[in-house]
């Protein structure tokens, strides 16, 4: 009997829910109905506003990865356009007839034409010949045995390194003396 009668006090709770909040346990306050609804919409209100950021956030985050991506498209557009007409001369003096000294002399003003390109997108040749070996702008091939030029000056160039700004594209491959007579302190 006493079961029965608290299975129907639990059901009846259920369906006749307090005017206020659930009975507190022995420390907690008791707060009001409309309070606790009041904080309950706050809450929801809070939670919609973070999900809310949270997409904004997402999608500034996407844009800017847009953004990014067609900036690069748009700079190697830019740096290609430069070298179209370089191509299209390449393209030409194959199709040339004539000397040897002839064609000679159009790939020089080919590679003039390269090497403008390359300053207007603000690429520079490193310095090799006549200048001191440096490991951070030069890969030294090989030595060349003399005593006519200082020890460790670069003595010949193989393959011409570039930078852009400050930073090195790709170091210059060069031979530097070795002169045991005048090595430097």
């Amino acid at each position: 009997m006493q079961e029965e009668e608290s299975v129907s006090k639990a059901v009846k709770t259920i369906e006749d829910p307090p005017e206020t909040a659930p009975a507190p346990l022995a420390d907690e306050p008791v707060i009001p109905l409309g309070e606790y609804d009041r904080m309950k919409a706050e809450r929801d209100q809070l939670f919609d506003r973070l999900a809310r950021l949270q997409a904004e956030f997402d999608n500034a985050r996407k844009r800017e990865a847009r953004e990014r991506a067609e900036f690069r498209d748009f700079a190697v557009a830019g740096a290609v356009e430069q070298f179209l007409p370089v191509l299209d001369n390449f393209q030409l003096a194959l199709n040339a007839q004539g000397s040897a000294e002839q064609l000679r002399g159009g790939v020089e003003l080919i590679v003039k034409q390269m090497e403008d390109a390359l300053k207007a997108i603000g690429v520079q040749p490193v310095e090799t010949v006549g200048t001191q070996f440096d490991p951070r702008f030069h890969e030294a091939l090989g030595s060349i045995e003399t005593s006519e030029a200082p020890d460790q000056q670069v003595m010949e160039e193989i393959r011409r390194g570039y930078s852009i700004k400050e930073r090195l594209l790709r170091p210059a491959l060069v031979r530097v003396a070795n002169n045991t007579g005048k090595q430097e302190a």
